[in-house]
This record gives structure tokens, C-alpha cells and sequence, in this order.
């Protein structure tokens, strides 16, 4: 379901994942690109999204002022920066979603002024529709931007509302999982290769085995433990497999990955 018509959506920095996000709202039809404005001081980057149709603004202060909506998509170190600069600008009447990781509501309260307030923490396969993200709203904010927000990346993937406090944990989950899953499709193809498998086969078995297996967690709906005793027979091969990982504490490498990152993210936030 699209956004109201009237609705425009402004992007304060036009890099990879704001890209992403804006061909993604456009492709499922939620906010069309002629609803879209966007600042970056990469010209090659603007270029990027004046190829999409979404028009282009001298500064990041005009975009506020033509925008309902805007992405905040700068990196965390010059968040305050650019957010303090954008202060005059904004009003009660605007949203602001950060998808700046480890920067808090508090912090972005303080420097937004009275534009209300909502963290997104999207994740790399946002670039392939495909993101896991999670949202916490500012004090300011409403139901009604929670619904926004929730319609905008819902067309990106799927989204959760959870207290701020949990923002470091999404991080080391799904923000950081991305590159443990790249890490696990690397090592299942070189082990395809080992047993004698040409790599871009055993490349493309991996990827698909990961992919078609998380399919079924999201549609049966069935817990992973019983989908693979389903697929572990007695005596069979994939137990044999599944024996070797137990034995190097396979779990527990990905549970520590976890919570190692979430800590690394509690560091970054303080």
C-alpha cells in the first residue's frame, strides 16, 4: 500500500543503503521516486539518484524543508554534525528516521530538536530487498510514524518494534549476521570444492541450501530443530555432518559471535 500522494520522503545522504532503500520503495510501489528528494556531497552518488528520477537539492537544510519524511543515512561520526546543522530546519511536523548505527534516540532528540524520532537498524540485504530491521520510536514519536516506518521497510523486507535497549543485540544479530552467514556459504562451498566440486557449483549449492533452508524457517513456521531432525535420518549423512560440527562447538561459535558484537555495539553506543 502506498503513502499518502502528498507524502515526501527526503534523503540526507544518497550512499548504498540509501539507494537501496529508495529503489526499494519505489519498486514495490509504496513511495514513487518523483516523491523522493535527496543531498550528498558525492556528486557521484547524486548522479546515482538522479538516474532513479528523485530530484536532487544544493543542501541537506533544503531537503528538510521540501520533506515530510526524512532518511537520515550518514555515517555515525558526522550524525551530530549534520544533524545539528539540519536543527533550524526542522519541526514537530517532520520525521526523522536515523538508520545510523550506535547513535541513541537521546542523542538524536537532542540535535534534531523538535522533529520526532524513530532508529532503524536495517542490514546489508537491504541492497537485495531482502533486510532484517528493527525500529525504536523517540519520545515524540507516535503510533502513526510507527506505522509509517513499518509500511516503508516492510517493502525492504521485515521489520520488528523493539525497546532502544535491544538495538545492540539486532546489531549483533541480524546487523552483523549478514557477514557470519557469508562466512558459513564460503566455508560450505570450499568444503563442496574439497569433496571434488567445481567452486562456481559448489558456490551456487551453498548460497541456494542457505537461502531455500531459511525459507523454510519463514514459512512452515516449524522451529529449525524440527526441520533438521527432519532431514537427519538415522545413521544418515547429514547427522554424520551435523556430529562433526557439535564436535567444534558449532552453536556456541555463533552464540559468542553474537554476543560479542552486541558488546562491541554497547562500546560504540556509549
Amino acid at each position: 500500500m502506498a503513502v499518502a500522494a502528498g507524502t515526501r520522503i527526503g534523503f540526507i545522504g544518497a550512499g548504498q543503503m540509501a539507494e537501496a532503500i529508495a529503489k526499494g520503495l519505489n519498486s514495490a510501489g509504496v513511495v514513487r521516486c518523483d516523491q523522493m528528494i535527496a543531498a550528498d556531497v558525492n556528486l557521484g552518488r547524486c548522479k546515482v539518484f538522479q538516474s532513479l528520477g528523485i530530484a536532487i537539492c544544493g543542501s541537506n537544510t533544503e531537503v528538510a524543508e521540501a520533506s515530510d519524511v526524512l532518511i537520515l543515512a550518514v555515517k555515525p561520526q558526522i550524525v551530530e554534525k549534520v544533524a545539528t546543522e539540519l536543527k533550524p530546519s526542522l519541526s514537530k511536523n517532520h520525521l526523522l528516521i536515523s538508520i545510523a548505527a550506535g547513535v541513541t534516540l537521546v542523542n538524536l532528540q537532542r540535535w534534531a530538536g523538535e522533529a520526532r524520532v524513530v532508529r532503524v537498524m536495517p542490514n546489508l540485504p537491504c541492497l537485495v530487498g531482502a533486510t532484517a530491521a528493527a525500529l525504536s520510536l523517540g519520545s515524540s514519536a507516535t503510533q502513526a510514524d510507527s506505522d509509517l516506518v513499518i509500511k516503508l521497510f516492510d517493502a525492504l523486507g521485515k521489520i520488528h518494534v523493539v525497546d532502544e535497549k535491544l538495538l545492540n543485540a539486532v546489531t549483533g544479530l541480524s546487523g552483523s549476521g549478514p557477514g557470519y552467514v557469508f562466512l558459513a556459504i564460503e566455508a560450505l562451498a570450499d568444503g563442496g570444492v574439497a569433496a571434488g566440486l567445481p567452486r562456481p557449483i559448489a558456490l551456487s549449492l551453498a548460497a541456494q541450501t542457505v537461502l531455500g533452508s531459511a525459507k523454510m524457517v519463514l514459512e512452515t513456521n516449524k522451529h529449525p530443530g524440527q526441520l533438521k531432525d527432519e532431514v537427519a535420518s538415522p545413521g544418515g549423512t547429514t547427522i554424520a555432518g551435523i556430529h562433526e560440527l557439535e564436535k567444534m562447538g558449532f552453536r556456541a561459535a555463533l552464540m559468542n559471535a553474537v554476543l560479542a558484537a552486541t558488546e562491541r555495539g554497547e562500546k560504540f553506543s556509549k
